[in-house]
């Protein structure tokens, strides 16, 4: 197939985005198109996910290579022609594209054939945090389709067109989500002094964990922690009783995962309980760091 053709598919899912575990549209389309080329296809894999195997001739090592489906709840405001037409719902990472590139390279690999061994593709559903993979391991997709290896990538705007990047060891970052919780006294704005107030309380826990990096990480090391949402209050008068505060907690090591996770908790129960605010955080852990094996990046 023209690569034209494959654009064409990426923007078809691109217009037609699915959240987690609801990629019926896709899954049918990826199924659909392996059995063409000849795959041994088995779908419902782990909820929506499909795995396409070819075999060639005897033994041979076992390769799975992994692309995500799922697409994020976010309304599209780009005005491409081949936009979302699902209102909220929009490929804003790039699944679309991961997917019509797993597809491309399945439709190169039937075509030329030229290996000996098995291959394959493997298309997760659910990987923006709902835990698509954990699902397809657990209905046995290592038991059903060995491999030996899997490869993957991920889209990167700003790379030159037609050029790739890898790395051996830790490649991309752990990821944790925490909710701060803030519960105090509300009141009147023309009467702070009767309230407890959770707007201070976060402002201040928001400056003072940007200390968290630049002071506590060692500076070889790197790591990431970003505030993305703070919520309180409705009116400019009124003092609120309750604030939140959303964050992205990433690391490159478990070590500095773990730093991250006891400064944070520090910083937040000392700063809340320094301005008579009650704190409770809840903390969701992600997906642990990627760690590149060596001899599959030796090339």
């Amino acid at each position: 197939m023209p690569l034209a053709q494959f654009i064409r598919i990426r923007r078809d899912l691109h217009a037609n985005p699915e959240l987690g575990f609801r990629e019926h549209r896709t899954a049918a389309m990826v199924a659909n198109l392996l059995s063409q080329w000849g795959y041994s296809v088995t779908t419902g894999v782990g909820g929506t996910g499909v795995v396409g195997q070819l075999k060639r001739g005897h033994g041979g090592r076992r390769l799975g290579l992994r692309a995500d489906m799922d697409a994020l709840p976010v309304s599209e405001k780009t005005g491409l022609a081949w936009a979302s037409k699902v209102p909220g719902v929009m490929h804003a990472c790039g699944h679309d594209g991961h997917t019509a590139t797993l597809l491309a390279a399945g439709e190169a690999i039937a075509r030329s054939a030229r290996f000996e061994g098995t291959v394959n593709l493997i298309f997760q559903p659910a990987e923006e945090g709902a835990g698509g993979a954990v699902r397809m391991i657990d209905d046995g997709l290592f038991e059903r389709f060995p491999c030996d290896a899997i490869f993957a990538l991920h889209n990167m705007p700003g790379l030159a067109t037609g050029s790739f990047m890898f790395r051996s060891g830790p490649t991309m970052a752990s990821s944790d989500d925490v909710t701060v919780h803030l519960s105090g006294v509300g009141g009147h704005g023309a009467m702070p002094h009767t309230t407890t107030d959770v707007i201070v309380a976060a402002s201040s826990i928001v400056l003072a964990l940007q200390s968290v990096v630049s002071r506590n990480v060692d500076p070889l090391e790197t790591a990431v922690v970003s505030v993305g949402a703070f919520h309180a209050g409705q009116a400019g008068n009124v003092i609120p009783d309750r604030a939140t505060l959303e964050l992205s907690v990433r690391a490159l090591n478990a070590e500095v995962r773990s730093l991250l996770r006891r400064r944070i908790v520090e910083i937040v129960e000392s700063q809340a309980r320094s301005l008579g605010v009650e704190a409770l955080i809840d903390w969701r852990p992600g997906y642990d760091v990627l760690v590149n094996d060596a001899d599959c990046t030796a090339f």
